[in-house]
């Protein structure tokens, strides 16, 4: 993000924390994050969508939306100490869960960091407002974790580009409004090297999305088919051919996301069921509270969450005084990563039986089963783990790169298979 998001506070926190106290207590309680073993109908969902841009309205008229955000572009202008302060007063309350990620971050804050002045003064307002929600349309279902691999191709047409190909796991893409796109523009040189982003709306012409059905009868997850979508040269993010450069930072925000001072996200609340609390629930429910084996793995899933918080907040304050490198944010994604599959595995073996079968009735034991089945997305979903490894080992710790046959050779000439589509 740029400097003008850390500017001067118009507001002390004294003050601050009144006037949230005072919005916060007209909110209804939320003790738990949707989770995407909840299956609702297109219907319901659609419905919470709408109830979550009326919500984020009302955190915008309230001068509660974009705290971190420049007042030019329709923010606050304040500190991530506010935010912090908006975090912990809305333990327990409702608020707007699917405008945060990716829409703030990292999109809005690719956004922030590259777009043109018109791009932020057009679009930010509107992502602050609830009326605009974005995606990030990254990963492709020819490159895996690797972002530079990309093929989706852009072609220069006039004023315009005409872009063709697909992007896949995008979560929430069939409700959304607009996409951060990486895009290939040149495959005459190394793949880093021939990379453009754009952004564009979901609904334009050409743009097919299909949703995916996943073990669990979840259809969240979409692909994306672009066939001749035409996107002005207006909205264009950074130099032709320099995505890598913007990629980067966007890659950077991904890894930061819960932890980034764009997100609202009450303190110490965890997607799905993997809270302190929660954990709790299902260990009474499953009648280990008082069992040695089931209190040890209580005891591991209480030491994961607090050696979680301790570390995010030791390495965002890091980061964001710079006395560290902003690749840092990868050993934040690396632990939320391992911590949440080992925490999927302890509620498995904590529910016992009933995380084999399971019955409506079985409240906190129910659907164990197909968390640890799913346990692994925590590991691939917004970069994958081992990627994250790559990022610790040879730009932090500086060991040497990892080799790999496709460096310095022009993307036209890497060997590649066909897309699975």
């Amino acid at each position: 993000m740029s400097d003008s998001t850390t500017s001067a506070p118009a507001e002390d926190l004294e003050e601050f924390t009144r006037r949230v106290r005072s919005f916060v207590a007209d909110l209804r309680p939320m003790t738990e994050l949707p989770s995407l073993r909840d299956i609702a109908s297109d219907d319901e969902e659609l419905a919470a969508v709408a109830a979550d841009r009326a919500l984020q309205r009302r955190f915008y008229d309230a001068g509660l939306a974009g705290l971190c955000v420049p007042r030019e572009y329709g923010g606050q202008g304040l500190t991530p100490a506010h935010q912090q302060v908006l975090n912990r007063e809305l333990v327990g309350r409702e608020f707007p869960v699917r405008l945060q990620a990716p829409n703030m971050c990292p999109c809005a804050a690719a956004l922030l960091d590259h777009g043109t002045e018109e791009q932020k003064l057009r679009h930010l307002p509107a992502i602050l407002r609830g009326e605009e929600i974005w995606m990030q349309f990254l990963s492709e279902p020819s490159s895996g974790s690797d972002a530079a691999g990309a093929q989706l191709t852009a072609v220069r047409d006039g004023d315009d580009w005409l872009l063709n190909g697909s992007k896949i796991w995008t979560t929430g893409g069939w409700w959304s409004d607009w996409g951060l796109v990486l895009a290939r523009t040149n495959w005459d040189v190394p793949k880093h090297r021939g990379l453009t982003v754009f952004i564009v709306p979901i609904t334009a012409p050409g743009i097919d999305v299909h949703r995916i059905e996943m073990l669990n009868g979840n259809r969240e997850f979409c692909q994306e088919f672009f066939s001749d979508v035409r996107v002005p040269d207006s909205d264009r993010i950074g130099a032709v051919d320099d995505g890598w450069t913007v990629a980067t930072r966007w890659l950077f925000h991904e890894r930061m996301l819960y932890n980034s001072p764009l997100i609202t996200l009450p303190t110490g609340t965890k997607r799905g069921t993997d809270s302190r609390g929660a954990m709790v629930e299902l260990a009474r429910a499953a009648g280990r509270l008082d069992d040695t084996a089931g209190r040890e793995l209580l005891g591991e899933a209480v030491m994961l969450n607090l050696v979680g918080e301790a570390l995010k907040n030791r390495l965002s304050r890091a980061i964001a005084t710079r006395t560290v490198s902003d690749q840092s944010a990868a050993i934040i994604r690396l632990f939320t990563g391992i911590s949440t599959t080992r925490n999927k595995s302890i509620m498995f073996e904590l529910a016992g039986a009933s995380a084999a079968a399971w019955s409506d009735d079985d409240a906190a034991l129910a659907g164990r089963g197909v968390e640890f089945l799913m346990r692994q997305a925590a590991c691939i979903g917004g970069g994958t783990t081992e990627i994250a490894r790559n990022v610790i080992s040879e730009r932090i710790l500086g060991m040497p790169r990892e080799p790999a046959g496709d460096r310095d050779v022009p993307f036209r000439d890497v060997p590649r298979g066909s897309a699975r589509q």
